[in-house]
């Protein structure tokens, strides 16, 4: 047996931890995990364009601490408050279907 069909693989590791894939479980981690990612996304642009938490709340009328929260992925994020402070950075998006 070689070395390399000892390690364990991601699949085995997220059914493991978090239930098959389409459980319920598995499912509430991938959500939490994709606004997690959405939420790295904006704070990496908000950065990068060295405006402040506080600048940007004041843009879509939001505390600082709503944003703080977010960024730290504390609460969830409405889709129109994705779409808010996306504008709010200059960032467009469109949705695929198909």
């Amino acid at each position: 047996m070689n070395k390399l069909s000892k390690l364990t693989n991601v699949d085995d590791v997220l059914n493991k931890k978090y239930g098959e894939e389409g459980s319920a479980s598995r499912l509430e981690f991938e959500a939490k995990a994709k606004a997690w990612y959405y939420a790295e996304l904006l704070k990496d642009e908000r950065k990068r364009q060295k405006i402040t938490q506080q600048e940007l709340a004041d843009m879509i009328g939001k505390k600082r601490e709503y944003i703080s929260a977010l960024e730290k992925g504390k609460t969830d994020m409405q889709l129109s408050t994705f779409l808010q402070l996306s504008y709010a950075l200059g960032l467009r998006f469109s949705l695929v279907l198909g």
